[in-house]
């Protein structure tokens, strides 16, 4: 699958802006937690996927999914359509696999859409604190066993 070449210099422009990590969603998320006390490692390299937030004490990772990049309600774009179509869907496989490897080797993986974090933070943090608590309380089970 061969790059398609930007043939306008704003096109050009935007494609470069593009960030893998540190975007906006996930800095104001990463705010979110912290503000909320919980601690984490970003985009953690020695865990399979590079988690965007990794609680290695919990044994959780958590991604940020771009509307767009991760193919959320993808209609298709009209310049480089065959491109575009087999980017989006190796993205949405790569995410697939990537869950199901992390799950088998025993870690929780929780996926945010930009949309859901961008439209209902609290949320999103609360599930990632829900996760954690849970995670706690099975703990303490076993332990008092």
């Amino acid at each position: 699958m061969k790059d398609p070449t930007a043939t306008n210099a704003n096109v050009r422009k935007t494609m470069q802006g593009n960030r893998r990590k540190d975007t906006s969603i996930e800095i104001m998320f990463r705010k979110a937690l912290w503000r909320r006390g919980v601690r984490y490692r970003k985009n953690c390299k020695n865990i399979l996927g590079t988690p965007d937030v990794a609680i290695k004490k919990y044994r959780l990772a958590v991604f940020c999914d771009g509307d767009f990049w991760h193919g959320k309600e993808y209609h298709g774009v009209k310049s480089h359509e065959r491109f575009w179509n087999e980017k989006i869907k190796r993205n949405q496989e790569r995410d697939l696999e990537y869950t199901i490897r992390l799950r088998d080797a025993g870690w929780t993986v929780l996926r945010f859409w930009e949309s859901e974090i961008r439209n209902d933070l609290d949320g999103c943090v609360t599930t990632v604190i829900d996760t954690i608590q849970r995670k706690k309380d099975s703990r303490k089970r076993l332990l008092t066993r």
